[in-house]
């Protein structure tokens, strides 16, 4: 085992050291006080504002319902990608709810366990969405199923998702 280098001898092998910093008082740092009046504002014009989302009673049926139905094939996609253990269940939590969260996780430790004992790997899925049913039981809430085709057999992925603030946010899902 070598001995440690003498610090000299570090300084003369490594001649680009760090080298630490001074502390300069603070009143040696000039500061410019400036005017509040003097400061520039900036004018933003009203359409790039964010603007909170529109109630559901003012939105037709049919927008909300194609917007629900695009969001319903992404989370399915993702799910099932999570399921197969190439996405990280991290990726999904801010659009599914707590409870939807803990049985996905349980999901997904049982699934890596099974590919551990029978000695399989994370392979991406490959599956096309086919049809997805939508239904409007209360304002605000979205249930639907959306049927996936895979290679060797065809699922049904059963969700619920719910209004929260501007976007939507699933409050259930069933992968049968």
């Amino acid at each position: 085992m070598s001995q440690p280098l003498p610090v000299q001898a570090m300084e003369q092998a490594h001649p680009l050291r760090a080298v630490p910093l001074k502390a300069v008082p603070l009143e040696s740092v000039p500061l410019k006080v400036v005017p509040p009046e003097s400061v520039p504002l900036r004018v933003v014009p009203p359409e790039s504002v964010a603007l909170e989302a529109e109630p559901f009673e003012t939105v037709p049926l049919q927008a909300v319902l194609a917007s629900a139905g695009d969001f319903l094939e992404s989370l399915t996609r993702c799910v099932l990608e999570v399921l197969a253990g190439v996405r990280d269940i991290d990726q999904l939590a801010r659009w599914v709810s707590d409870d939807v969260y803990k049985n996905l996780s349980k999901r997904v430790i049982l699934s890596s366990r099974a590919r551990q004992v029978t000695g399989q790997r994370s392979m991406r899925p490959s599956f096309s969405i086919g049809r997805t049913l939508l239904s409007e039981p209360l304002p605000g809430v979205i249930e639907g199923v959306v049927i996936v085709h895979g290679k060797a057999r065809t699922r049904a992925v059963a969700l619920r998702i719910e209004r929260f603030g501007a976007r939507w946010r699933a409050s259930a899902i069933n992968v049968l």
